[in-house]
């Protein structure tokens, strides 16, 4: 297990109740997709912040990530809603 700084904005922070986290990540979630996958399986919370993958954006140390982005290494991952212009 490796441990990693989770931040959640927006809605997302809503739905899982913290604004971050250190967890200890298992070492066959390899992703940014699996790592969501694996925290909406948390509670219900989570389960809502993360029930439709295509809504949730992440970043990896502050640079934007894919879904199939590698997560080994990470020091922060953050989780934040599409954003729009204005």
């Amino acid at each position: 297990m490796t441990d990693i700084k989770l931040v959640y904005f927006a809605w997302v922070r809503e739905r899982v109740g913290v604004a971050e986290e250190i967890i200890d990540v298992p070492e066959n979630i390899l992703t940014v997709a699996a790592l969501a996958a694996w925290l909406s399986q948390r509670d219900e919370g989570y389960a809502s912040a993360f029930e439709n993958p295509k809504l949730v954006r992440a970043a990896i140390d502050r640079v934007h990530a894919k879904p199939q982005d590698v997560i080994a290494g990470a020091r922060e991952i953050a989780f934040f809603p599409p954003m729009t212009g204005g």
